[in-house]
């Protein structure tokens, strides 16, 4: 890696704001809108395999009965992050696909690149590797 790859690298992982933007998912191919919402990230679902089969597909995994009946296009997914020492963490995303909310923590890679990790609880975590969306 040069020395200027290696520099935009840290720049990115030093600005809060590295994370904001469109990003693909490692599955389904998700698109998900990352914003800031006060200090915080709020990030929503636009598009992913199934929306573009049926744009009004809803939330049918929710173990929340009352949530079953909301549509999955523009569900916010990701928040309650705080930024320290170029990590945004102590946040959850949600996975419509189980139904679940895991505790999330989001660590940008470079420019292109987020790393995101859910836990049940630790050791017990998922790791998947988001890439932006031109």
């Amino acid at each position: 890696m040069s020395i200027t790859l290696l520099a935009l690298a840290a720049a990115a992982a030093a600005n809060p704001d590295a994370v904001l933007g469109r990003w693909k998912t490692e599955t389904r191919n998700g698109i998900v809108e990352i914003t800031r919402c006060g200090a915080s990230l709020c990030g929503k679902l636009l598009s992913s395999d199934g929306i573009s089969a049926n744009p009004a597909l809803k939330d049918v995994n929710n173990k929340d009965e009352k949530l079953r009946g909301r549509a999955l296009k523009g569900l916010q997914i990701i928040g309650g992050f705080s930024y320290k020492d170029g990590v945004w963490n102590g946040g959850t995303i949600y996975n419509a696909e189980d139904g679940k909310t895991y505790d999330a923590r989001i660590t940008p890679v470079d420019a292109n690149t987020l790393k995101l990790r859910g836990c049940i609880f630790v050791p017990l975590c998922k790791n998947q590797t988001w890439t932006r969306v031109r």
